[in-house]
């Protein structure tokens, strides 16, 4: 049986977040609110809880979920490096609607799904997650809904989705954003745009100075192959070259907090 808590109620907010920390370490689903959608989250590193999560939203291994994070030391321990750009982004725009796509720590006992060796990290802007994850520790977290259906922005919507699947519904009324967070991939060796979103690529070229997209693609077909001499200087490698499947997405159009990133074309519907 599931239950709702109105985190608007202060004694209702410390009994929801209670029972949603203990929901979690149970290796339960629970719901909780983002600064862009809803987004139904369990313990990052209970692979059985995982399961379930992608079972719920009806989704493969194949589209593994991204992980929320209550304070950027949580998410620097989850990642091999941060790469060239990445402590700048963090610092410009955490906590806030942008995902960052990392080599993982190789130390870390987890599987999330088929990332091939990376994670998708965030920190939301929203009081009452951070509170939560500050307490439960980093939560793999998709947004809200079953695959191909669009993101809750509120607790209702999302429980009329999820039902019983879920153990708790932390209800923090409407979400802040209805577009996803913007999804970047660090893992190359210039930053690439994976998903536009809440935070506009002009701002991040603003910090990073050069970012991929998809467009880039497009023209080095139209010019042909590079020229030796030169190399492709501008050219992702490693993962982000292959666009890892940690990036994959469903047709659904919503958001982070939760959250996939996308692969190829297509865009996820998560935070």
């Amino acid at each position: 049986m599931s239950r709702r808590y109105d985190c608007s109620d202060p004694m209702e907010r410390t009994r929801g977040i209670a029972e949603a920390f203990s929901a979690v370490r149970r290796g339960e689903l629970i719901v909780l609110p983002t600064d862009t959608v809803y987004g139904v989250g369990v313990d990052a590193f209970v692979a059985p809880a995982v399961e379930k999560l992608l079972e719920a939203k009806g989704r493969g291994r194949e589209m593994p979920p991204p992980v929320l994070v209550g304070s950027v030391r949580a998410a620097t321990a989850l990642v091999e490096d941060l790469g060239t750009y990445g402590q700048d982004l963090i610092d410009e725009f955490w906590p806030g609607a942008l995902t960052l796509v990392c080599r993982s720590n190789p130390n870390l006992v987890w599987d999330l799904g088929e990332t091939k060796g990376t994670v998708a990290l965030r920190m939301p802007m929203h009081e009452l997650a951070v509170e939560l994850l500050k307490e439960t520790g980093p939560l793999a977290v998709s947004s809200a809904n079953l695959s191909g259906r669009p993101a809750a922005r509120d607790a209702a919507e999302a429980e009329k989705m999820l039902g019983d699947a879920v153990s708790v519904y932390l209800d923090g009324g409407v979400s802040g954003n209805t577009e996803p967070s913007t999804i970047v991939d660090l893992t190359g060796s210039v930053p690439r745009l994976l998903r536009a979103g809440a935070v506009p690529a002009d701002k991040i070229r603003s910090v990073v100075g050069v970012l991929l997209t998809d467009e880039d693609d497009d023209h080095d077909e139209d010019d042909g192959p590079a020229d030796a001499s030169t190399g492709p200087a501008d050219a992702p490698s490693g993962a982000a070259a292959a666009k890892p499947s940690l990036t994959k997405t469903d047709p659904s159009a919503a958001p982070d907090s939760s959250a996939e990133p996308p692969s190829g074309s297509a865009r996820t519907a998560d935070s």
